[in-house]
């Protein structure tokens, strides 16, 4: 990947991860001249897409609307995996199929919130009555109360090839990719856009903003910058918080991927706690998905261990994964980048209408990325690839 030439693109895309990657890698599939932008290096591990593994599941408790969007987005990763593998990659099998886990009060908002999904899309969703858990599942433990529920054809991505396959194709269909750039500014008007970086500036009639973490930034900055925008912004209130995610070494082949260990996810503890399958035989991957951990700058996260940072995961394991020894061996830290309803933003920027962003994909995007992707592509060039409704991702519903 090299530096990009001195001239004007149909597009520029502004962070290459999950989400930057597929809208470039469609934008070039659709014949656009398009240049993407990366401040670190693709499948780098400063932002949200990294650490081995992400969830895909249909049993949408979020919101049934998702459902859908899923069925599609599987679809999409089959599709790269082939890509990916007829271009000669042996490493590029993208998608794994080892069934998930839920478990949880059944009025909880995770047992509810599945079945609602499950009704109104005819899910394949089975109920695990809790004498045959220790029979299918030996590797963990349910409290009195707890409904379980399992969904045999999710799994997980692998998430750092995804992302590198992703812009891999783009380039291969032409895009253009420059790295260690930082956006530093970014202008439009009606003509086209410029976006500055720290080494050098380049030109497009569109832009798309896929900054993860940063996009808060970036977007703020426009707002300082334009008076008009400002008086008609109807801009997504963004919060970047900090996650971890620890690996815990195991004695028992019950917790391996070999063994039919599935993906899991429990509402306990006040929260919901999910982890995968040891990939390799020797750890497994377990984080919180909820918290409240803000963070300020995301230059400025945190990275290492800190204190109180797995006391709740090792509580979760010691109820309910019982054969493991609950001391972390290694740690991942990403962020999450929330909107205050915890649903999507993918949309053009008012009174911008060469300027589209995605954002606020709050710890359960990257599964999307490639119909993300494709609805960015269809904002850019006025088509309609998905033909389903994202009504529930318009920026214009908060106030």
């Amino acid at each position: 990947m090299t530096d990009a030439p001195a001239k004007t693109y149909d597009v520029i895309v502004v962070g290459l991860g999950a989400m930057g990657g597929a809208a470039l890698r469609e934008l070039a599939r659709r014949g656009c001249s398009a240049l993407g932008i990366e401040q670190f290096d693709v499948a780098h591990d400063r932002g949200s897409s990294h650490g081995q593994t992400r969830l895909i599941r249909r049993s949408y408790f979020e919101h049934p609307d998702y459902v859908p969007l899923v069925d599609r987005s599987f679809e999409a990763w089959a599709e790269l995996e082939r890509v990916s593998l007829s271009a000669g990659a042996s490493d590029r099998k993208l998608f794994e199929r080892c069934g998930l886990l839920l478990a949880g009060s059944p009025e909880g908002e995770i047992i509810s919130g599945v079945r609602r999904a499950a009704s109104e899309h005819r899910l394949s969703i089975e109920t695990v009555e809790p004498r045959d858990l220790r029979k299918r599942f030996p590797g963990f433990a349910v409290t009195d109360g707890m409904e379980v529920l399992f969904e045999p054809d999710a799994g997980f991505l692998h998430v750092e090839r995804c992302v590198r396959a992703q812009v891999e194709h783009a380039v291969a269909l032409g895009a253009e990719v420059v790295t260690g750039r930082r956006v530093e500014q970014w202008s439009a008007d009606g003509t086209g856009v410029t976006v500055r970086t720290d080494k050098g500036d380049f030109v497009a009639s569109r832009l798309v903003l896929c900054a993860g973490a940063w996009t808060g930034q970036l977007l703020n900055r426009a707002l300082l910058r334009s008076a008009t925008l400002l008086r008609s912004a109807a801009l997504p209130p963004l919060v970047v918080q900090r996650r971890v995610v620890l690996w815990f070494t195991m004695s028992d082949t019950v917790y391996s991927m070999k063994r039919g260990c599935p993906a899991f996810g429990f509402e306990a503890l006040g929260g919901f706690f999910y982890g995968f399958p040891s990939l390799d035989g020797a750890r497994i991957k377990v984080g919180e998905h909820t918290g409240d951990d803000v963070v300020a700058d995301p230059d400025q996260i945190r990275r290492e261990l800190l204190p109180d940072d797995d006391a709740r995961i090792r509580s979760f394991v010691r109820a309910h994964l019982p054969r493991i020894e609950p001391i972390p061996v290694d740690h991942s830290v990403c962020m999450y980048t929330m909107t205050p309803d915890q649903h999507f933003v993918i949309d053009r920027l008012p009174d911008m209408p060469n300027v589209v962003f995605a954002a606020g994909f709050s710890g359960h995007g990257f599964k999307f990325a490639p119909v993300v992707g494709s609805l960015l592509a269809d904002l850019v060039t006025g088509g309609d690839s998905v033909g389903l409704s994202c009504d529930l991702f318009r920026a214009a519903r908060f106030p």
